[in-house]
């Protein structure tokens, strides 16, 4: 069922409560070192203001204070980056509920007001009814801009959509256009990448997403429990051995479905991954037993490009090696290059994935990166996410 989206609310002259996602790093001294996720909420903030609203209510956790009031996870250091964003002076407040902080909003002058950490309550956790509509009552509609938390039916994600109007904002409206309506009913050919570390992490994405796909490509450290499932030799690499039944049998589905897994056929392999100056290629699909398989290899990124060159859509989670190490970064750099420049639409998830096209200065060219890693995973595995299943049907 589709979501209404801010543009579908009468904003003028009307409090507008938005949640946004501001939980961004900080260093010692409580400076912001990477405001990405300030950025991708600008859109909506500017649409808000500039379709007249007479309040922005933000709201935003940060850390995990754990219903403790904690002085090093204020909000501020975020509202001052967010004003200079902005270019306007942005109303920082010292608590999110109570007749004070709504005698605040209506006295102040500024036109967003940024309320303080939802999480030092632990009522915005438990998805308190009493602290919701609390939270409620200082706006006429609701807009929710945080994918991240979508998946947590929190206070300010599914409780306040009890008491007011509620719609998606862009960044969450692009979320469930490309990870939910294009990858419920995927225009074919649909194909699927998936990296990372362990396969316990993507065995429901596996399951969701093998009878939707032609193709599921399987590198990064997940490859080797499939490729020992089938007899290879995988040396020191990365093995989660009570999981090799399971991905025989995702093998045997995969065939009875007329499905292809797509394996490795070489590697990258070095003495251990704090060892990049050993690196070398292995020509082969065995291992030796004293080497690690870090990164795909010449002959599986010529055979990722040929499976992939004629797909419509490609899903991405997980690096196919260890791409943050320049030794072992050749597989997912040159993949995502390539799909960087086929006519597909590409998605991808979660944040190593993104990482990953920001390190290659690649992010521009793919049609949609996912902000939220959690949340991102659970869509792909076709689960129903409480912060969007809530907000008002169109």
């Amino acid at each position: 069922m589709a979501k209404l989206s801010i543009k579908d609310l009468p904003l003028k002259n009307k409090r507008l409560l938005m949640r946004v996602d501001f939980n961004v790093p900080q260093d010692e001294s409580g400076q912001i070192t990477d405001d990405i996720r300030i950025r991708a909420s600008l859109p909506t903030i500017k649409y808000a203001l500039d379709n007249g609203v007479s309040k922005l209510i933000l709201m935003s956790h940060l850390g995990r204070p754990d219903g403790e009031v904690k002085e090093k996870l204020r909000l501020n250091p975020v509202g001052q980056r967010l004003s200079k964003l902005l270019g306007e002076k942005v109303c920082k407040l010292d608590d999110c509920i109570g007749p004070e902080i709504a005698e605040s909003i209506k006295k102040a002058k500024e036109r967003v007001v940024l309320l303080e950490n939802l999480r030092f309550h632990k009522e915005e956790e438990k998805n308190d009814p009493n602290f919701a509509k609390q939270l409620a009552s200082l706006g006429d509609f609701f807009v929710n801009d945080a994918f991240g938390t979508a998946h947590r039916a929190h206070a300010s994600t599914e409780g306040v959509t009890h008491y007011l109007k509620s719609a998606a904002g862009f960044l969450l409206d692009k979320e469930i256009q490309y990870l939910g309506e294009a990858l419920e009913k995927p225009v074919q050919p649909f194909m699927v990448i998936l990296g990372g570390v362990k396969v316990s992490d993507k065995i429901a994405v596996i399951e969701n997403l093998l009878p939707k796909a032609q193709s599921i490509l399987i590198g990064g450290g997940m490859a080797y429990t499939f490729l020992k499932a089938q007899g290879v030799k995988i040396g020191k690499s990365k093995l989660e051995a009570e999981k090799v039944d399971f991905a025989g049998e995702i093998l045997k589905k995969a065939q009875q479905l007329g499905k292809k897994i797509v394996l490795p056929l070489d590697h990258v392999v070095a003495t251990g991954l704090d060892s990049p100056q050993t690196a070398k290629i292995i020509n082969d699909v065995n291992i030796p037993d004293d080497l690690v398989g870090l990164d795909i290899g010449p002959k599986t990124i010529k055979l990722f490009k040929d499976e992939l060159k004629n797909a419509l859509i490609i899903c991405w989670n997980g690096p196919l090696g260890v791409s943050e190490i320049k030794e072992f970064s050749r597989g997912t750099k040159e993949i995502m290059e390539f799909i960087t420049n086929l006519k597909a639409v590409t998605i991808l998830g979660g944040g190593d994935t993104a990482a990953a096209a920001s390190q290659f200065k690649l992010d521009s060219l793919v049609t949609h990166i996912s902000t939220g890693g959690g949340a991102s995973l659970e869509y792909m595995e076709g689960k129903v996410l409480p912060g969007i299943a809530a907000l008002t049907d169109r």
